[in-house]
């Protein structure tokens, strides 16, 4: 007979594979299924690891050019290998996707590969290349992720027609890019190419760019990238893209209606969102329910319609972020193994990896003023911090919100070189209800860019010491 597991978990991107782990440090006896020839899903494949190898690789190409001189080196221009660069993109993924496999071997985690199908309670079928195989399992995780979203009537080829996945393997360097959405996505890829020689130019069916982010760092952060050369066409809509022996004939016009226009490029970028991916899951047939955008219905404990299955990560409502899909995934684990797993929702950071790059936690100030909710807000700019001057990376600000009469902090967003990583001091004081009085008075080290935090946080006081 055969062996029957305490959990599978469908899918092995961020979500699915940190579920398996947890699963297994907890005691439980543990499958995934996965159907790509390595582990890691989008992310780690065809997504955040291979953009960010070219986004730190195409950052460096344009610091040696343009930051070098001075700063006091002199190495003559810089030349671009698009092929080494590439190698090292890939050997990035490369490294990832291994590490995984060697945590699931480390784990005594079985690893099935192919499509899994829910045959119903308690029953995975896999089909694979070497045929079909089912595996009896107490719990099944969904954890399939999403793929790119795309417009009627657009055909993509991933050659001059790409997504995201086209876009990081593009052969060389096109003269002309047009990217369709002014999202995270759009904005880190464009950036990318812009560093390495392509005009680049955005079009956003709203009349801003970071839809959901603050109002005012999308202001201030378009102007940045409007510096770096890329042009925006706000308020405007892609109605068409014509292949022709030059290239691209894309037809755009106001997204109000209006008069349409044409716009000629290399290579047209689709980057407008992404959806939930269920192909061969078979949720229909085993009575899973979907809501009406397609992604499975969960209750507030990652639930399913159906005993037994539990569904997490892109392919669920909530952001599409790998580290919500990570936590989730804990958070499963945990509650199977009698726990109290939880994810805090409030205090789940997001990040634009460009240069400079935009962190975001918490709430915006439009949502709160939506919300009724009486606040204060403060705001540094990089531009008095000692060490953003050092480096030559004042551009940007901290902005704190603080609720206006218990001081807790609600949301904090930074524009500025590393804000990534300097969001998350912010994301510990919220994640403990701290106000913006603590993290005012927490030492910081001198000079670093993350005085600029607490800078913010005494505006919310008695004000800054530095400006």
């Amino acid at each position: 007979m055969a062996d029957t597991f305490d959990l599978t978990v469908i899918g092995t991107g961020p979500g699915g594979y940190v579920c398996a782990i947890r699963a297994a440090q907890l005691g439980m006896k543990v499958a995934v299924v996965e159907k790509w020839p390595s582990f890691g899903g989008t992310c780690l494949n065809i997504g955040c690891i291979p953009s960010k190898a070219l986004l730190h690789a195409s950052e460096m190409f344009e610091e040696a050019g343009h930051t070098f001189p001075q700063l006091g080196i002199e190495v003559g221009a810089p030349k671009l290998n698009l092929d080494a660069m590439m190698a090292h993109k890939d050997d990035t993924v490369a490294s990832n996707t291994g590490g995984i496999e060697y945590l699931f071997k480390k784990n005594k985690i079985t690893t099935f590969k192919g499509t899994g199908t829910i045959a119903g309670t308690g029953k995975v079928t896999v089909t694979g290349d070497d045929g079909e195989t089912t595996i009896e399992t107490k719990n099944i995780v969904i954890a399939s992720g999403s793929v790119p979203a795309n417009l009627p009537g657009i055909e993509l080829d991933e050659e001059r027609v790409v997504t995201s996945t086209g876009a990081l393997k593009l052969g060389k360097v096109p003269e002309n890019l047009l990217v369709i959405g002014a999202g995270v996505i759009g904005l880190e890829l464009g950036s990318v190419w812009a560093r390495l020689g392509a005009r680049v130019t955005v079009v956003e069916y709203l009349d801003r760019i970071l839809p959901g982010m603050d109002g005012d760092v999308a202001k201030q952060f378009q102007r940045i990238l409007a510096k770096q050369g890329l042009e925006f066409k706000l308020a405007t809509k892609v109605t068409g893209i014509e292949k022709t022996d030059a290239g691209l004939s894309v037809t755009i016009e106001p997204a109000k209606g209006g008069e349409a226009q044409t716009l000629a490029t290399d290579i047209a970028l689709v980057a407008i969102g992404r959806l939930p991916f269920t192909d061969g899951l078979g949720l229909d047939e085993a009575g899973i329910e979907r809501d009406e955008r397609g992604r499975v219905k969960t209750d507030g404990h990652y639930k399913t319609s159906l005993e037994g299955v539990y569904a997490i990560g892109d392919v669920i409502a909530g952001p599409m972020l790998a580290h919500k899909a990570e936590d989730e995934g804990i958070a499963v684990a945990e509650i199977l193994a009698g726990q109290a797993g939880h994810v805090n929702y409030r205090v789940i950071p997001s990040v634009v990896y460009t240069n400079p790059e935009v962190a975001s936690v918490g709430r915006t100030e439009e949502e709160l003023k939506a919300d009724g909710i009486e606040f204060k807000a403060s705001k540094f700019p990089f531009t008095a911090n000692g060490r953003a001057k050092a480096m030559l990376a004042s551009q940007g600000f901290v902005k704190i919100l603080a609720d206006a009469e218990t001081d807790r902090v609600l949301g904090c967003h930074i524009v500025g070189k590393g804000a990534g990583e300097m969001i998350h001091e912010a994301a510990v004081l919220m994640e403990f209800s701290g106000s913006a009085e603590d993290l005012a008075r927490t030492c910081h080290a001198h000079p670093t860019m993350s005085e600029a935090v607490r800078e913010a946080a005494l505006g919310l006081g008695d004000g800054p010491i530095h400006i």
